[in-house]
């Protein structure tokens, strides 16, 4: 007997209980979507870049990008251009101080075009710079970086189960495009992309839809493509103590061109939704650790309860398994440590065998990948038993300096100086 079926029937007993007061608890509370703001401009200048704790907006578009020229001085000029580009598609302007339509005809307008007439829809754009760029695959540095690189920005290890295609992991430098329109969110990664031809070029780009995380009180708890409500416990935007201690570089952490910067991880993970729809309630709500409809922690009422990990069932075995992806993933449980998660949902299709390609683009931001997301990643990665139902097929680390806090100031400074 393998091992969801045990904690299936060892969860039995309080899943039928959990899901009749989870019920209850749906019908009893009531958290409204933030829908203000959805169509205007968030700030692009700042002490920290936007896109982090930024509200999380419906769409992504993400990019990583490999640098194919030798000129430092070329890569930053172009980091300069990208960075007034962002500013005012941001603002809800053209990529180009000419744009797509004043220019003259005999000559490639600069701006695309397919954003003419519509609002900045909350548009946020996020950089990282990734291990690569200080030391090329053959060891190379390029650019004169390679003493700036934080020991944060350590390649992350293998873990247990990994499938890791390297044609859609790591890259050079990574763009971030959150949006209320996937159109925007489009428009503005192509339009960095054709400002930085012949000095970059496209690793491996990836479409979400649908937020799995809240980044803000604000917001309800989404729902990931397994139908269960998802980062219920994430930080937020308004725990600022908790975001100094978890989230932010600090003075000390490393190279100090990355104080008040933060490190992101990306995962592709590829969730086989045929086999999970197959899966009964009980061993769906087992394997999670919470009540599907309410999202409360099996055994309690209500979603945003502290979870009782010594709560046991009717049947004397914790309501909440020993394996159960959220007893695994919490902070409990991990040292108490904490990760901003800000993934999105993507189905790119089919695999040519008549199943859906879909499944979690993970993204988190933390203080230092390895002494957060690694620790939890191993654990879960050793015994989750969602992991029968999932496979990580791509991976990415960044280091995401501060913000841009001035027109003239560019995404990098203080890393190039």
């Amino acid at each position: 007997m393998n091992r969801r079926k045990v904690i299936a029937l060892a969860g039995a007993g309080v899943v039928g209980a959990g899901a009749a007061a989870a019920g209850a608890a749906a019908l009893t509370r009531d958290h409204e979507p933030a829908t203000a703001g959805t169509s205007g401009a968030v700030d692009f200048y700042g002490e920290r870049q936007a896109g982090i704790v930024t509200p999380a907006q419906d769409r992504l578009h993400f990019v990583a990008f490999d640098v194919v020229t030798k000129d430092r001085d070329r890569l930053v000029e172009m980091l300069r251009e990208w960075t007034a580009a962002a500013a005012r598609m941001a603002a809800g302007r053209d990529a180009g101080l000419i744009g797509a339509v004043g220019g003259i005809p005999e000559a490639p307008p600069d701006d695309t075009g397919e954003a003419l007439g519509l609002p900045p829809s909350g548009l946020t754009l996020t950089i990282g710079f990734g291990p690569s760029l200080f030391r090329d695959a053959d060891g190379v540095d390029r650019f004169g970086l390679a003493a700036q690189r934080p020991a944060a920005l350590a390649d992350l290890p293998r873990f247990p189960g990994d499938a890791l295609d390297p044609k859609i992991s790591g890259g050079d430098l990574c763009v971030q495009a959150c949006a209320n329109d996937p159109q925007v969110a489009v428009h503005a990664i192509r339009n960095l992309a054709r400002i930085g031809f012949g000095t970059v070029s496209v690793r491996w780009s990836q479409l979400g839809f649908g937020r799995t995380s809240s980044t803000s009180t604000s917001q309800a708890t989404p729902r990931n493509l397994f139908g269960f409500k998802d980062g219920t416990a994430n930080l937020k935007a308004e725990e600022e103590s908790l975001l100094r201690e978890h989230l932010w570089v600090r003075p000390g952490d490393g190279p100090s061109w990355m104080e008040g910067g933060s490190y992101a991880v990306t995962r592709k993970i590829r969730m086989l939704v045929e086999t999970w729809d197959r899966t009964s309630l009980a061993e769906q709500e087992a394997i999670v650790g919470r009540a599907k409809g309410s999202g409360a922690p099996l055994g309690g009422k209500d979603e945003f309860e502290e979870i009782d990990f010594t709560t046991k069932g009717a049947d004397g075995q914790p309501a909440i398994p020993e394996v159960a992806h959220v007893r695994l993933a919490h902070p409990d449980q991990n040292g108490g440590v904490r990760l901003l998660r800000r993934g999105y949902n993507f189905v790119d299709g089919s695999d040519g065998l008549g199943r859906l390609d879909a499944g979690l683009f993970f993204i988190s931001y933390q203080r230092d990948p390895h002494k957060q997301f690694v620790p939890v990643q191993t654990a879960l990665a050793r015994n989750d038993v969602m992991n029968e139902y999932i496979r990580h097929v791509s991976s990415g680390l960044f280091a995401c300096p501060p913000g841009v806090r001035e027109q003239g100031d560019f995404w990098g400074r203080t890393l190039f100086g």
